[in-house]
């Protein structure tokens, strides 16, 4: 099980707080704190590159370069060969004896003048920590993009410098790490947007702050972890196939049946009792032949539609959807029916052009783009505050909300929002939002809440791409989650 500090995620300004509680409040000094950040970043230094020798540090004018220069000082007591980049003189009490420390261990600072990057077995950016609220400019800039050239291992202090430690929105040039370690606590922007891209492998140190540093400050999200998987339970022996939910998937205009067939199957892969498909009369041979376990209705109008949604607990609606007549009739009366429903793809984009109430505990699944159109905005200004976007939509629709992308998130409306800390490149791909409307849906219909629902449902899909992708994400296939979520609904594993 995960300890909670290890899910907790905060905002720059959470850590500064929890930063003046641990000197004020616990009587740490700044620079005690400084010496246990660069004695976790040199261990794991140690750790990750063992046969390293040779270092080179960028070094900030603020604490962040404090902590990169006494990383300097104890790699030169090891024995190592030591160099340092500076723009700038340090700033404040505590860098500059960082500094004076590094110094005094041997150490020297090279800038002004220096075009060319000292060469190294792995480097060391501490050039901008969480207080960062510009893009990177002049020297540093040009150092960031000399460090990115340089193809060497990158571990970077707190954060990659020039990335926003909220939203993990690039500021400007942003260095790419292989590690990053985040010190007292975890930062938001570095599960979502591109944080995945630029922090590489991610650490945490504490620094062995008590307890009574982080009083009184609630983390802005939580990551998802294991514990989740608690709300669904084992499965009892005396139970038939009505035990765990109906679930109506609807959608499948022409030309769209696949999307409709992988939201309904992987419905049925998740652990719902029966699954029905109202869609195109055209797909119902290919479904019938594909997968006959699903129960696949021709549906022309509102009629046929009805008896469907009076059988069903809970609706999968948008996959393959359209947007034409045929789509908004049976997505009017799918949300007129007050079941509550995984609302996705089509069914979104027909909500942002004709807003309307949806049922309660119901979930969104909007892509960025689908996002922008609910919030009349464009999808470059919903990744550019990822986690404002979402509490904006939960709270708008009063619904949960799952924004999906990199570092998926899950939003209450209530302001909870939840990170999820996996998924890869490979699930970029056409029909996997399809295949996570029904892994919602199955566990809507097995009663699990929306939230729950939701978190749960985010954790399945992405650990599932993961390891149907292993090392190798290029290609993937939605179906190829299907064998995984199986064995997952079963026993979640982190």
């Amino acid at each position: 099980m995960a300890d909670p500090a290890d899910t907790a995620l905060y905002t720059a300004d959470q850590v500064r707080r929890i930063d003046r509680a641990a000197i004020e409040r616990c009587g740490i000094a700044g620079y005690a704190l400084m010496q246990r950040a660069a004695a976790a970043a040199f261990a794991s230094l140690r750790r990750r590159w063992p046969d390293a020798r040779r270092l080179c540090l960028l070094v900030g004018a603020g604490n962040n370069g404090g902590d990169a220069a006494l990383v300097g000082a104890a790699a030169l007591q090891a024995g190592w060969s030591v160099e340092a980049v500076m723009t700038r003189p340090p700033r404040g009490e505590d860098a500059g004896r960082a500094h004076e420390a590094y110094v005094a261990a041997g150490g020297r600072f090279v800038g002004g003048g220096q075009t060319q990057l000292p060469d190294a077995d792995v480097y060391v950016d501490g050039l901008f920590g969480t207080g960062l609220d510009r893009a990177p400019a002049g020297a540093d800039a040009d150092w960031i993009e000399r460090l990115n050239a340089s193809a060497r291992p990158v571990l970077a202090l707190d954060l990659p410098s020039g990335l926003s430690a909220d939203t993990g929105r690039p500021l400007g040039p942003v260095v790419r790490a292989t590690a990053t370690m985040s010190f007292v606590g975890w930062k938001r922007g570095l599960f979502t947007a591109a944080g995945a891209d630029c922090c590489g492998e991610r650490e945490l140190a504490t620094l062995m702050l008590p307890a009574a540093a982080y009083a009184g400050i609630e983390p802005d999200a939580r990551l998802l972890d294991a514990r989740i998987a608690d709300r669904l339970g084992p499965r009892a022996a005396d139970v038939n196939k009505g035990s765990f939910g109906h679930v109506l998937a609807i959608g499948g205009d022409h030309g769209m049946g696949g999307a409709i067939r992988l939201a309904a199957e992987a419905a049925l892969r998740c652990g719902a009792g029966r699954v029905s498909v109202a869609t195109r009369a055209e797909q119902i041979g290919a479904i019938n032949a594909a997968r006959p376990e699903l129960m696949a209705h021709g549906v022309d109008g509102l009629p046929a539609l009805a008896p469907l949604l009076d059988r069903a607990d809970v609706i999968a609606l948008g996959p393959g959807l359209g947007q034409g007549a045929w789509s908004h009739a049976l997505w009017d009366r799918a949300l007129a029916s007050a079941l509550p429903a995984v609302i996705d793809a089509d069914a979104l984009n027909l909500l942002a052009r004709l807003p309307a109430a949806v049922p309660a505990g119901s979930v969104l699944t909007p892509h960025p783009g689908e996002a922008a159109r609910l919030l009349g905005c464009d999808a470059e200004q919903v990744q550019a505050d990822r986690y404002a976007a979402v509490r904006r939509l939960a709270a708008q629709h009063r619904a949960v909300v799952v924004l999906k992308g990199a570092g998926s998130l899950i939003a209450h409306p209530d302001g909870r929002v939840a990170v999820c800390p996996w998924g890869n490149s490979g699930m970029a791909s056409a029909g996997m939002g399809d295949v996570l409307t029904g892994v919602i849906a199955a566990l809507l219909a097995q009663r699990l809440d929306a939230w729950d629902a939701a978190r749960f449902g985010v954790a399945l899909h992405a650990r599932a791409g993961d390891l149907a992708a292993g090392v190798q994400p290029r290609g993937l296939l939605a179906a190829d989650l299907f064998d995984p979520l199986r064995a997952l609904v079963n026993r979640f594993a982190p």
